[in-house]
């Protein structure tokens, strides 16, 4: 009792000091860190608020007009010896890597929620299905870091090829739960589009102002650890522990960047000269670990749902490295002076230049040819229900 006690006051302890020193580095740094804020909200505005809330619309609209459930009887035989979760769990795993973070993860909360999936099937999809958007890959990172729309193409390639790889290892966690229950519920009631439409308006916008919360925060607090000296403290003490293998003081500042927030961690790859199969790796890495901010605003989504964080953070940590090292052995192989395809490359760059008009555009329109999609497997499903139904009749 004594040891527990113990441990709440020194987490209390440590989580004062912690308060304590933010607040005197606001105090210290007032204008850096407002500047810092502005940056954020720039970011939201430009990025975050047009990429994200269209697929949260989209992906609330799925699951509580039951669309999801007639996916699920399609892709049954595709998620099921592949994953090993239920068909419904399909609208998870493909709304989280075109929609990119954390579009995946509150989608497999809602199927949860939904009782469309079972416990153990929502924990294997937060594990792979939290993925970041091609909108992210190909323009900001790819386009807008590397200058390269080859080298965007093949981030993006590695990072959904590590996903399924996880979700393919993570088919076997807990094993002996009952498969595939609650996957494709009978019992769930579906909602009429009037209250499904402004159910997932509302809780789409608090969703998005929460990320652009966290967003704002970790980007001042980046900010705070830079201008202290703490983050290039700690970046010089790993550049000597990691020498041997080549991983500077430098490096050491990126990648601990890029473990706090994933869009200011690849942006210091902008502009390194050199080692370009180390920076590629790097930014693999960065974007499939994610961010802490990114992995604070799934745990501010699974809340109260009983939901085990353990597969989604080892199913992140994985992904960083399987990633990363999928992209260190293509680039052995490969020449990243080719030239691709003009019109792909225009596309691509283009969406390094995106502002608020731009991005809201072809966020909705990717969302409403997802939606449309969505819509014509459902027929596609009740027909064929129906086609069975009347041959039993007759």
């Amino acid at each position: 009792m004594t040891k527990f006690l113990w441990g709440r006051l020194s987490s209390q302890w440590a989580a004062g000091i912690v308060i304590a020193s933010c607040m005197l580095g606001l105090l210290v740094f007032p204008s850096e860190s407002m500047q810092a804020a502005k940056d954020g909200l720039s970011l939201c505005y430009n990025v975050i608020i047009p990429s994200l809330f269209p697929f949260f619309v989209l992906s609330g609209l799925v699951i509580e007009l039951g669309l999801a459930r007639y996916l699920g009887r399609a892709a049954e035989h595709v998620m099921r010896p592949l994953f090993n979760v239920g068909g419904a769990c399909a609208s998870a795993f493909v709304l989280g890597i075109i929609g990119g973070y954390p579009v995946g993860a509150r989608t497999a909360i809602l199927l949860y929620e939904k009782k469309m999936c079972s416990k153990a099937e929502a924990e294997r999809l937060l594990g792979f299905c939290n993925n970041s958007g091609p909108a992210f890959i190909l323009g900001v990172v790819g386009a807008g870091i590397f200058s390269s729309s080859r080298m965007g193409l093949l981030l993006y390639f590695a990072h959904v090829a590590a996903s399924v790889c996880i979700g393919i290892l993570f088919r076997f966690y807990r094993w002996d739960s009952p498969a595939g229950q609650g996957s494709s519920s009978l019992n769930f009631q579906t909602t009429r589009f009037p209250a499904a439409f402004t159910s997932s308006i509302t809780s789409s916008f608090r969703s998005t102002l929460n990320i652009c919360a966290f967003v704002v925060f970790f980007l001042v607090v980046i900010r705070l650890l830079f201008l202290s000296g703490i983050l290039s403290g700690v970046a010089v003490i790993l550049g000597v522990l990691f020498s041997p293998l080549g991983f500077d003081a430098e490096w050491a500042k990126r990648f601990l960047t890029g473990i706090i927030e994933i869009s200011s961690g690849v942006w210091t790859l902008n502009g390194v000269v050199g080692n370009e199969a180390g920076r590629l790796s790097m930014a693999a890495f960065m974007l499939g670990w994610a961010g802490v901010s990114v992995h604070c605003q799934v745990l501010s989504f699974i809340g109260d749902s009983g939901l085990s964080m353990r597969t989604y953070i080892g199913g992140k940590i994985l992904h960083g490295v399987l990633s990363a090292l999928f992209i260190w052995a293509i680039s052995r192989v490969l020449d990243f002076t080719a030239p691709v395809v003009s019109y792909l490359t225009e596309e691509v760059d283009g969406l390094a230049e995106m502002q608020f008009g731009s991005a809201l555009f072809l966020s909705v329109l990717v969302a409403w040819a997802v939606w449309a999609a969505f819509i014509l497997i459902s027929a596609l499903v009740l027909q064929k229900n129906c086609r069975k139904s009347r041959r039993g009749i007759v």
